[in-house]
């Protein structure tokens, strides 16, 4: 089992869903992350000064899938996100040892 885990901008969430869901994957983990990196500083305004804001928010998607698809399901994600700008993200993919499904006691790939 594979363990993907895509930080995404926020708008592109539902086409990462709707990408996710022509394989077949329907459950997936979303998270509200803040991220800090190379994209362009983008400025606030507070009580009328400026000050940079170098925390970014972010989507984080986790989804558990079959060693089969992960590349697959991977490439899916990054095609529902790619715009060529700057800001797009990463997507990591991470071996998993075991899953265990806590209402029926399935482990392994059963539990997905």
């Amino acid at each position: 089992m594979k363990k993907i885990e895509a930080i995404i901008r926020p708008f592109k969430l539902e086409e990462v869903k709707d990408a996710l869901g022509v394989l077949g994957l329907e459950g997936l983990t979303v998270s509200e992350v803040k991220r800090f990196g190379t994209q362009n500083e983008r400025i606030g305004i507070y009580r009328g000064s400026g000050y940079p804001l170098n925390l970014l928010p972010k989507i984080k998607v986790e989804v558990v899938v079959r060693d089969t698809i992960a590349v697959i399901a991977a490439e899916a994600i990054v095609k529902a996100t790619r715009s060529g700008k700057t800001g797009e993200d990463s997507v990591f993919i991470s071996a998993m040892d075991n899953a265990l499904r806590i209402r029926t006691a399935e482990s392994g790939e059963d539990a997905l």
